[in-house]
């Protein structure tokens, strides 16, 4: 049960098994439903999640009621509201599932707990707060440097199993631009595709 998220973990910060059994300890499990919300706006996130198995999105609904995927997070991704979970106040984030979804998680307390009891993890979430900051960023370059069809294309390299799992409306809205559009650039990069 515990063997992907202490490899996944593993990779930042080298832990020692007891370190390893006291995170173990505190994380709980849980599975949940297809299209069911673990977080909607307006409320307060209580988990820090890590995907054992499934598909989740994070979006918001900006100024014009669209929905904007900032995150799709598959099989050993971290999924939370970071600022939600760390001030303990309401966000204006959603989390849902894609499909049926299989999560590790940690509560405020526990993550308490985990941080006085193996401080290690300190820098093992200073690491991984670092590497989100890079993607976002990466991204948001990408955003505007980027035409709709790098951004396909970069999106695809970045998540090859993803346009298999999620509906096509859902890929558009994490690129900033309609499902219509979309279709578009998938036709046109077939068609070079097919003359190469």
């Amino acid at each position: 049960m515990f063997e992907q998220i202490n490899t996944s973990v593993s990779n930042y910060i080298a832990f020692n098994p007891e370190e390893l059994q006291i995170f173990n300890q505190l994380l709980k499990h849980r599975t949940i439903p297809k299209k069911h919300f673990l977080l909607r706006a307006d409320e307060v996130c209580n988990f820090e999640g890590f995907v054992v198995k499934g598909c989740l999105r994070k979006y918001y609904i900006d100024e014009n009621g669209q929905e904007v995927i900032i995150q799709f997070a598959v099989e050993n991704n971290w999924i939370s509201d970071i600022a939600s979970f760390s001030n303990q106040q309401p966000g204006k984030l959603f989390i849902e599932t894609l499909e049926e979804s299989s999560i590790l998680y940690l509560n405020p307390q526990s993550k308490e707990e985990l941080l006085s009891r193996v401080p290690k993890f300190e820098r093992f979430y200073r690491k991984l707060v670092e590497r989100n900051v890079s993607l976002l960023h990466n991204r948001l370059h990408f955003s505007i440097s980027k035409t709709a069809e790098e951004k396909y294309l970069d999106f695809l390299e970045n998540y090859p199993s993803i346009p298999q799992r999620v509906a096509q409306h859902h890929i558009a809205s994490y690129l900033g631009m309609s499902a219509e559009f979309l279709s578009k650039v998938r036709k046109k990069l077939a068609k070079r595709g097919s003359h190469s």
